[in-house]
């Protein structure tokens, strides 16, 4: 039921497109077929079923991998994305090329415009890279839940030429139940999540010209609210923190870290502990550099962080503390001969909540369209907890291409929601009413009862989704579309 429910939702491309075709033929011409010539050959990445151990337990669960068994994608900027995808698992299924700008076609949305790829089938891709960073690559459907997801990483020439060694961190959350029973969970629990605590403190938050402040002492705030899942494990590259995956690096070198956060429902605070890192990209963008030990990164999101290894060597946990519980989960990083202690699944305090302190921040180093917008929208994002089901309200967001656009996201529910945007780049030009000359990203948090605005070029024709990257969320209502017209 809730299978079927889900993929009613991201399929509402397949009944859109019947009217999208009367408003811009030219664009249901070009996503109904597909490029019939492909140069070179393609590199082949396959939909299989794995097996993995969580808490010393046996997990099927499903991936991406190369023909060699590793999981996804390391690409080159100046050459093509040309991909031979096929499918060894039993059921339809669909991948979304995350922060990558294909055309519409390609984009990996069920029925938006594509058909999803049947047990056994092949299918080719083929597009324009252009740009590297560090991206990813999942199934737009409830398999997300089962880890189909990987890393996909693209080199430029000034990547490769870097005197320092890449690690690569997909982290995720595990459950050894069924994503259909989480969701059926979440819908018919009492209040529509976890049981409550109380969370004290005062929130202050200037929207626009107007102070609003919220007097959270006298509210009972959920672990719902940050959290609405319990999970069996977190995990970083399908290991937990009784079994952590050791990367050896060398005494007194640089490491660059390329860290995804594949998980479905769960944010993290990346802390590198005795390490000071620099931030240098997020979701693949570079940024100008930010010097810290901790860094939020919700869903969907990504972060390269450098570090220096100490000349005298060591071992040093790189660490995802989960937002406002004291799971954690991570990597360790060890120079040869190092000890490598035991660390616990569970802090003594709990991770902190992520805000836009980090977001206030971010500076691009690449130029962005320095002009005025065209258009632009407003829209809200809503829940009703007691019936889990969750909204974007608001416009209709219908652009014409070389249009520049303006969205303004006003977060009115008690959760947190990572929104992102298919098939374009945006830049974050306002936070709570104050303007600023914010990161490019494709993926931006909004914290509750918070406002970001962000801006983008129409460039990309397409029927592209536009939602909340917890997959709960999206599954029960927060997904809508920029659409464009002829």
């Amino acid at each position: 039921m809730y299978r079927r429910e889900f993929l009613n939702r991201v399929m509402t491309g397949a009944a859109t497109f019947g009217a999208l075709a009367a408003i811009n033929p030219k664009l249901a011409r070009a996503a109904a077929v597909t490029s019939a010539h492909f140069a070179g050959s393609p590199q082949k990445l396959n939909i299989v079923k794995r097996t993995i151990e969580v808490n010393g337990k046996a997990a099927s669960v499903l991936g991406l991998t190369r023909t060699d068994g590793s999981p996804g994608l390391i690409l080159d900027a100046d050459s093509p994305f040309n991909v031979e995808l096929t499918s060894q698992i039993d059921a339809p299924t669909l991948i979304h090329w995350h922060g990558l700008t294909p055309p519409w076609e390609m984009d990996g949305v069920p029925e938006n415009p594509a058909a999803p790829i049947k047990p056994g089938e092949a299918r080719r891709y083929n597009f324009n890279l252009g740009m590297g960073g560090t991206h990813w690559m999942h199934a737009h459907t409830l398999q997300e839940q089962s880890l189909l997801a990987a890393p996909l990483i693209i080199h430029t020439a000034k990547d490769k030429k870097r005197d320092e060694q890449e690690v690569v961190v997909l982290l995720h959350d595990f459950s050894f139940k069924s994503p259909e029973e989480l969701l059926s969970g979440l819908k018919t629990a009492d209040g529509g999540g976890m049981a409550g605590h109380d969370m004290g403190g005062t929130m202050n938050m200037e929207m626009g010209a107007d102070s609003m402040k919220m007097d959270m002492g006298s509210m009972s705030m959920g672990k719902m609210d940050i959290n609405d899942i319990e999970y069996d494990a977190y995990l970083a590259n399908d290991r937990t923190l009784y079994d952590p995956a050791v990367f050896q690096v060398g005494k007194g070198g640089r490491v660059r870290i390329r860290l995804i956060n594949g998980a479905t429902a769960t944010a993290f605070t990346i802390d590198t502990g005795d390490l000071l890192a620099r931030l240098i990209a997020v979701d693949g963008q570079d940024v100008e550099t930010i010097v810290g030990r901790q860094f939020p990164v919700s869903m969907g999101q990504r972060l390269d962080l450098v570090v220096e290894v100490p000349r005298e060597g060591g071992s040093f946990p790189i660490l995802a503390l989960r937002e406002g519980a004291p799971q954690r989960t991570g990597i360790i990083l060890a120079t040869p001969g190092a000890a490598v202690s035991k660390i616990a699944t569970t802090g003594k305090g709990d991770g902190p909540i992520l805000g836009l302190k980090l977001e206030q921040r971010l500076r691009p180093l690449r130029s962005s369209a320095n002009r005025r917008a065209d258009k632009s929208y407003n829209v809200r994002l809503s829940g009703d907890m007691a019936k889990y089901a969750w909204a974007i309200e608001g416009d209709t967001l219908k652009v014409f291409q070389g249009e520049r656009i303006e969205i303004s996201i006003s977060n009115m529910s008690m959760m947190s929601h990572p929104m992102h945007l298919h098939g374009h780049h945006f830049q974050v030009v306002a936070i709570n009413g104050q303007k600023i000359n914010g990161a490019l990203r494709d993926t931006v948090l909004l914290p509750m009862m918070s406002q970001v605005t962000i801006a983008f070029d129409a460039n990309n024709p397409g029927h592209w989704p536009f939602h909340c990257h917890h997959l709960y969320h999206m599954a029960t209502g927060m997904m809508t579309y920029v659409g464009y017209e002829a």
